[in-house]
């Protein structure tokens, strides 16, 4: 019984010996690798994620802080707009 490790979609699997299997596997893994750096919507979407679920453990095990992280956000957005209005109107 043989223990086949999984290969990860941009790495090329050892043991080719076709060389027209081994460059065609080398391009697969060459367009996945670019098509996981270049996909800029997915990056977002998994750091935005990242930053939601630890936002949530955040707030699950210090109620206090994250409320005064959002207050301390709302009053710095404030800010940012209270100035732009600010100078627009000067």
């Amino acid at each position: 019984m043989s223990s086949e490790v999984p290969v990860p979609r941009t790495a090329v699997p050892l043991g080719l010996t076709d060389p027209v299997e081994k460059a065609r596997a080398e391009l697969k893994a060459a367009l996945a690798a670019i098509e996981v750096k270049a996909n800029v919507p997915r990056r977002i979407e998994r750091a935005s994620d990242d930053f939601v679920h630890r936002a949530r453990a955040f707030a699950k095990s210090n109620p206090l802080g994250a409320t005064a992280a959002v207050l301390a956000g709302a009053a710095a957005v404030g800010a940012i707009v209270w100035s732009i209005v600010r100078s627009y109107t000067r």
